[in-house]
């Protein structure tokens, strides 16, 4: 079965991984309305890999008219985590982990906000804890992000380098109230904090993102969630987003047949 589903955050990752042997193909939509330019549209396929309890692997491809008049190839990205602690009770753990991710974009260094998916090249490396009790799951995340790149012709402000990550999620189960079966709906609801101070200037942004859930058959997945700016100073291509995203999930795909 999948992990507990009030901690697959849809904006953020848990300390909890993917079951083992298992193989997950997600696609993903971000989308946002762009005062005076075309609507901005990102789209991610991605496969994600759940070799082990403690690692899984996700290897991705974005295509966008971010940068371009139209939707075009703009990059890849390969993430990893290994859960290192892991403290399980019924109805309870609490875990946490550690992630690398590193990507490559086609695109130039111009926004203040920094980002190895879609955006640009570079790292990022961080842990993440979480927490869940009963029905409610919470959960933090700090990381340290590197990007390089050349910038923008006619560039009249300083290039973002480098920033601090950070994030607070929290999910709960509404439904079902009582599992009977697999087959049941799960219905999630979500709000999480997702901000990134710039290191190299001073540049932040703090945003909330309100999601909601539905996990069918206990193997497929299906994501609609809201972004927006709280409070802020960056220079960003945009203060709101939505993202849909849908996901399936093949248990014991990855496992050695005897």
């Amino acid at each position: 079965m999948v992990v507990q589903g009030q901690e697959l955050y849809v904006f953020s990752e848990p300390a909890s991984n993917m079951p083992a042997h298992t193989l997950s193909p997600k696609f993903k939509m971000v989308g946002a309305g762009r005062q005076g330019q075309p609507h901005f549209l990102r789209y991610t396929p991605e496969l994600m890999f759940g070799f082990s309890k403690e690692f899984m692997l996700h290897a991705a491809t974005t295509f966008s008219n971010m940068h371009t008049q139209s939707i075009n190839w703009e990059s890849a990205y390969i993430y990893g985590k290994y859960r290192f602690l892991s403290r399980d009770d019924v109805h309870r753990h609490f875990r946490m982990a550690a992630f690398a991710e590193a990507g490559y974009s086609r695109n130039p260094l111009y926004f203040d906000e920094i980002s190895v998916r879609g955006d640009n090249s570079g790292f990022d490396l961080g842990v993440i804890a979480t927490q869940l009790v009963n029905k409610t799951a919470v959960s933090a995340s700090l990381s340290y992000l590197s990007v390089y790149g050349d910038e923008t012709e006619n560039l009249h402000h300083t290039l973002a380098r480098s920033a601090l990550n950070y994030s607070l999620s929290a999910g709960y189960l509404v439904l079902p109230r009582v599992y009977e079966n697999f087959d049941q709906l799960n219905f999630n609801i979500y709000t999480e904090i997702l901000a990134q101070q710039v290191l190299n200037k001073n540049a932040y942004f703090i945003d909330m993102a309100p999601a909601i859930q539905f996990i069918f058959n206990s193997n497929s997945k299906l994501n609609i969630g809201y972004r927006f700016q709280l409070n802020g100073n960056a220079l960003r291509a945009v203060e709101r987003s939505y993202l849909v995203s849908f996901e399936h999930t093949f248990f014991n795909a990855l496992k050695k047949r005897k």
